[in-house]
């Protein structure tokens, strides 16, 4: 009989796009994956990767203690029914309340701090609480893994959680077979593509603006904006203002894909100006295919966006710094641009391959399994 493992994520987007391998890996293993997650259109490619998929409601953007409180008896109860091996957990709400529910019945641990968010950006009461939130529910866990190591430096010094349960993870990691560099034509116009969900911490207002400059003294560069819109997040760019932009003439919305590598192959350099990160699987895709990046000078984007060698970072919340590094990405010789796109590509090979990241997932599953034994 197969060993059972939970997975947990508010979106099963989010597994299908980026813990694909690792649940494939996992299987590989010999564990029967469950995925407990918010039912979506993304669902039946989940149940297709031969994942059972059990449905809870995660209200991710909702402060209501008394629908936390039926979150957290949700994940108790398809706990003790499963008695999973262990308890994987990503984003805040599966991390505490599925970890409550989960050292409550004696089951091992492993959380993922993937990026800490809207509520570390500004330090105000949801900060508070959901440093407390945090503090409370990773006490037990076996291991908490974080994507970069500013965020794992935070949580120790605010006492989050104990240095020695904590490790490092290269993001989610990127497979290089299926992300490899594509023949990128010179001719038609230079195209600057930012793939993000779009929310106004993710720097799109900043994105926009500073087309609108860069567009001044080259009208025929491009801008493209490839993600969902209508997120349930609380700086989610509303749908009418993306529309009075493209009738502007300022930036194309791509809409969702479920396959961004054509996206990024028809680019002639790919842009993030988030206002943080934990390791943004965008930068990682396109340093994959060898594209020069642009991006914010802060905690997660510089993981994988290095000045000098394969990227232009720019200022936090400041459209006109990142105008200025599009500009000089355009000043560049095409074939100064082409070392930073090979240097992206010898990064990700070096440091981000995915098989990094299963091999320590799986090393963290037998020590923690091991300890109950």
């Amino acid at each position: 009989m197969s060993k059972v493992i939970v997975l947990s994520i508010n979106t099963s987007w989010n597994l299908v796009n980026f813990r694909r391998n690792l649940i494939m890996r996992l299987q590989r293993e010999g564990f029967e994956v469950v995925a407990v997650s918010p039912v979506d259109i993304h669902m039946p490619a989940l149940v297709a990767l031969g994942v059972r998929h059990i449905p809870v409601l995660i209200d991710s953007k909702g402060l209501s203690p008394v629908r936390d409180l039926a979150l957290g008896v949700a994940y108790w109860r398809i706990l003790k029914d499963l008695r999973p091996v262990a308890f994987l957990g990503w984003t805040i709400k599966p991390n505490v309340y599925g970890s409550f529910a989960a050292h409550a019945l004696g089951i091992p641990v492993i959380n993922n701090i993937s990026g800490l968010g809207t509520a570390f950006i500004k330090v105000n009461l949801l900060t508070r609480i959901v440093t407390t939130l945090y503090r409370a529910a990773l006490a037990r866990s076996a291991t908490v893994f974080f994507q970069n190591q500013h965020d794992r430096d935070l949580f120790v010094a605010q006492r989050i959680v104990a240095e020695e349960r904590t490790a490092l993870l290269p993001g989610s990691g990127i497979d290089l077979a299926q992300f490899v560099p594509a023949q990128h034509t010179s001719d038609g116009p230079f195209v600057f593509l930012m793939v993000a969900r779009l929310l106004r911490d993710k720097g799109v207002v900043e994105f926009v603006e500073a087309a609108r400059i860069v567009r001044r003294i080259h009208p025929d560069v491009q801008f493209q904006l490839l993600g969902a819109t209508d997120v349930e997040n609380r700086t989610a760019i509303p749908r009418d203002v993306l529309t009075q932009w493209e009738n502007e003439g300022i930036v194309r919305h791509l809409g969702e894909t479920s396959d961004v590598r054509p996206h990024l192959a028809a680019a002639s350099a790919v842009v993030l100006p988030s206002y943080r990160e934990g390791m943004p699987r965008s930068l990682l895709e396109a340093a994959a295919m060898a594209k020069p990046l642009i991006a914010t000078d802060v905690p997660g984007c510089t993981e994988i966006a290095r000045a000098g060698e394969n990227a232009i970072l720019c200022k936090m919340r400041d459209s006109d710094s990142l105008a200025q590094g599009m500009l000089a990405m355009l000043a560049l010789p095409p074939e100064e641009r082409s070392f930073m796109g090979s240097r992206s590509r010898a990064i990700a090979e070096s440091e981000f391959d995915v098989l990094v990241v299963e091999d320590r997932y799986i090393n963290a599953i037998t020590c923690a399994t091991a300890r109950l034994s």
